[in-house]
């Protein structure tokens, strides 16, 4: 088959193609890019499908997901484990509906991801490409541990949580020490031991670390991803860069949570209602932390740090996986549409260690792409308009038709 647009991205920050076309093989490898005009000469009565004034770019990473976080739901009562792995599933269709053909899922019960991977391997179900760290770890009674993560005290203990997960088939290790408040919550010594016992495994591991000093922390031990650091600073960056450690900003979950707790206030909202009064007292915290991403992005991406999209969206009556919104501020904070669609491609790709498997369109890699109506390069919220997604070579979502 024969795929053609008007645009094309390869996902590697710099090219865009006009006049584009892609071939894929019956493996549903991507074979040949070139030209609508090349490939009518080449293969005139091969299958194609031109989908005009329209983009074709690679299918995009969402680095920060938590498939089964049913932990807002109204009704939490009625989430047994079948509730929980429906729950996981409809994440999942929604993720290939946006474009998503791979994601990373940094913490949901535990072994819920395993078993939704096998399940579309054997073909019960269509999911996305999946990379999960299980269950998250944190110290006892940390952030996090009323949502099924893992508590553990001492270098030993969280050695041994890590030893548990990966034995019972984690990908990726993340661990929690920071959340609203400025006191670290693992110790020094605690997270250099988890970032040993990984890397000398052959395991990389994310770390949720938005406030200082827990970011510098991570930094020094090591870990391969920090997520949200929210209020770190460009000489972070700078020794984030130096070290290979990626930052993923997250920066729509915290911008969410500050407009709707502003709206909450403004529009004065009944804080009798604990989950209201709560939102409401953390508005100190969610404003500067959206002033933050949006004063700092573009020094910190400047320093040449890995820069990875993720969406981290659990709330209940949010919109889902908003991975083309976390662009939108990339973009609308000072970069490229093309350097953002990288944040989602190649650079995902690459620190998952699959970038000679997917992550770009590039002749030999798998068939995961994304057509969207309109110029990406031009206007990155043409991602959100999409017109059909492919996952190794194979339609997995169309517009207009019913979910498969």
């Amino acid at each position: 088959m024969i795929l053609m647009a008007d645009h094309l991205l390869t996902g590697d920050g710099a090219t865009h193609r006009a006049d584009a076309a892609l071939r894929l093989d019956e493996k549903g490898r991507i074979a040949w890019i070139g030209s609508r005009r090349e490939a009518a000469e080449r293969w005139p009565q091969e299958e194609k499908k031109d989908y005009g004034e329209a983009t074709l770019l690679p299918g995009l990473f969402d680095m920060h997901v938590h498939f089964g976080y049913y932990y807002s739901q109204p009704d939490l009562a009625e989430f047994d484990d079948f509730m929980i792995a429906y729950y996981a599933l409809a994440q999942a269709k929604a993720s290939l509906s946006l474009g998503i053909t791979t994601i990373r899922d940094l913490s949901s019960p535990h072994g819920l991801l395993k078993r939704l991977r096998q399940a579309g391997e054997k073909g019960y179900v269509t999911v996305p490409r999946i990379i999960h760290a299980d269950a998250g770890i944190c110290m006892t009674g940390g952030h996090g541990h009323q949502d099924g993560i893992e508590e553990a005290d001492g270098p030993w203990a969280v050695r041994a949580a890590i030893r548990r997960q990966c034995r019972d088939g984690a990908d990726w290790v993340k661990l929690l020490t920071s959340n609203r408040a400025d006191i670290p919550e693992f110790t020094q010594e605690e997270l250099d031991a988890a970032v040993d016992e990984c890397h000398r495994r052959g395991y990389k591991t994310a770390v949720h670390a938005g406030t200082q000093p827990s970011i510098q922390m991570c930094i020094d031990a090591g870990f391969d991803t920090i997520e949200h650091g929210t209020f770190m600073t460009v000489e972070q960056g700078r020794q984030m860069a130096e070290k290979g450690i990626a930052w993923v900003p997250t920066i729509t979950a915290y911008t969410y949570l500050y407009e709707q707790t502003k709206k909450l206030i403004e529009e004065g909202g009944n804080t009798d209602n604990p989950i209201a009064a709560r939102a409401i007292r953390d508005q100190a915290f969610f404003e500067p932390a959206y002033k933050a991403y949006r004063d700092n992005f573009k020094a910190i991406y400047d320093t040449g740090v890995t820069v990875l999209a993720g969406s981290d969206m659990v709330l209940y009556g949010a919109p889902p996986l908003p991975i083309h919104q976390e662009l939108g501020y990339m973009v609308e904070y000072g970069i490229t549409p093309l350097e953002a669609v990288r944040t989602a491609t190649v650079n995902a790709a690459a620190v998952l260690g699959i970038g000679e498997e997917t992550g770009c369109l590039k002749e030999g890699l798998a068939g995961d792409i994304l057509a969207v109506k309109g110029d990406v390069s031009q206007n990155i919220r043409a991602l959100d308009d999409v017109l059909e997604v492919f996952l190794g070579g194979r339609s997995v979502h169309c517009a207009g038709e019913a979910p498969r």
